[in-house]
């Protein structure tokens, strides 16, 4: 008991500490009599180290009684789009090769979605992946978005 109790504090701890996505909207997919009805949820973040990025990612969320008080196991199904959203002035030469750049819980215990920033340096893009990880197991689900990085407009 005392090493769940403990493993559920340090999963608590590693969710505060990420980053939080603006939540724009869900839409129903499912109906359930019982309980929240299954859904499809859209959620917006920026690249916290590249200003002028922006991501929107869609998850899929469980609804049901176990939905509607939160131990659902959400699936590991979700799609990415990144954009540029304004000037990029981040010398991406200094940014690391792969980095965290979002986190999301989709169960009580121990499954999270994230999205990592890779840099192709060649192409002067941006590449975001999106996949889902769990302590025992990961997901072969995955989902990709890239940004070129482009010139901004002037006035």
């Amino acid at each position: 008991m005392k090493s769940l109790f403990a493993a559920v504090s340090i999963a608590c701890l590693a969710s505060a500490s990420s980053a939080q996505a603006d939540d724009i909207g869900c839409i129903s997919t499912t109906f359930r009599f019982l309980g929240a009805n299954d859904k499809v949820c859209v959620s917006a973040f920026d690249d916290p180290k590249v200003p002028g990025v922006a991501c929107h990612i869609s998850q899929a969320r469980t609804g049901g009684l176990k939905g509607t008080f939160g131990v659902a196991e959400d699936p590991s199904m979700f799609s990415i789009a990144c954009r540029q959203v304004g000037p990029i002035t981040t010398d991406i030469s200094k940014l690391p090769e792969q980095d965290e750049v979002y986190s999301a819980s989709t169960s009580l215990f121990f499954k999270n979605t994230h999205v990592y920033r890779s840099i192709d340096k060649k192409r002067n893009t941006l590449v975001y992946v999106a996949i889902s990880d769990r302590v025992i197991e990961g997901s072969p689900f995955n989902a990709i978005s890239t940004v070129p990085i482009m010139p901004w407009g002037t006035h």
